[in-house]
């Protein structure tokens, strides 16, 4: 009998993803089951259910590690070069000195999911990036976003988590047909009442399938799913990388942005927005 916590597999999806058991309706056998490495929430009966072994979900675990490990090294390659003309940049201003220091976007990211709160947050610090981060239900993320957005002052904003289209739902465009595209949206909205500039706080809003017109809609700067597809746990860091590094005194190419992430134009889209990074002098020797 399946009880939460175990690792398993859809057979009529042919085993493409392994997820975890969250929880189980014994009278109707079904569980709902979230993703070990994509932002989605699904259900599942019994019957469709195929124990994941313990040395299938190394390899499976190896394999996405790969594929993270070579994006974020991208990500630092680029980040090189780009350092390299940004310090020319500085250096030509303030005629010649060296004597300048960086200041990156500040991050705050809403995160439904824990674990990979924990996961973009340690990517953050790798990529030198400013990160404040909360775990919560998305359902409480509008609640809590006044008091967070007060203390924290970001430029960026995350919210994030679990998303996915029901079973029973047909109509695309219709929020109710989603798990949880409404609470992003409402906190959205939200976030849009504390700061209605799109470039003083820049939001991606979002997770697998999420109703991506939505979001757009009610204020965020980039969202999934344009194509209703599924997103990798790293992809909303990916986009707060780029914004963050990007000078303020620049707009950021949506092209870049999306290229930068693992899960691309499918599943990650947006609009014009400026970057968060600035210089300043002189630099403090304390």
């Amino acid at each position: 009998m399946w009880k939460p916590g175990d690792v398993v597999a859809r057979q009529s999806y042919g085993k493409d993803l392994c997820f975890v058991i969250v929880e189980v309706d014994e009278e109707a056998r079904v569980a709902v089951l979230k993703g070990v490495d994509v932002r989605l929430i699904a259900d599942a009966p019994f019957d469709d259910l195929v124990a994941v072994s313990e040395e299938e979900l190394r390899t499976y675990l190896s394999d996405e590690s790969r594929a993270e490990k070579e994006s974020l090294q991208l990500v630092r390659r680029r980040r090189e070069v780009e350092a390299d003309k940004l310090r020319m940049r500085a250096e030509m201003k303030f005629r010649q000195t060296h004597d300048f220091f960086e200041r990156p976007g500040r991050v705050l990211h809403l995160d439904g999911d824990g674990a990979y709160l924990n996961k973009c947050l340690q990517a953050y610090r790798d990529l030198g990036i400013p990160a404040e981060g909360r775990h919560m239900p998305e359902s409480r993320m509008a609640d809590a976003l006044p008091e967070l957005l007060d203390q924290f002052q970001p430029d960026i904003l995350i919210l994030t988590g679990h998303d996915g289209l029901l079973r029973k739902g047909q109509d695309l465009m219709n929020i109710f047909n989603y798990r949880n595209s409404e609470h992003f949206i409402r906190a959205v909205r939200v976030a849009r009442r504390w700061e209605r500039s799109l470039d003083d706080l820049i939001i991606f809003a979002g997770a697998c399938q999420s109703h991506y017109e939505g979001l757009l809609e009610a204020g965020a700067n980039f969202a999934s799913s344009p194509h209703r597809i599924l997103i990798h746990a790293l992809d909303p860091v990916l986009i707060a990388e780029k914004i963050a590094y990007t000078p303020i005194n620049q707009t950021v190419n949506i092209f870049d942005v999306v290229r930068s992430t693992i899960t691309g134009t499918d599943g990650l889209g947006g609009i014009e927005s400026r970057g968060k990074y600035r210089i300043g002098l002189p630099r403090s020797p304390y």
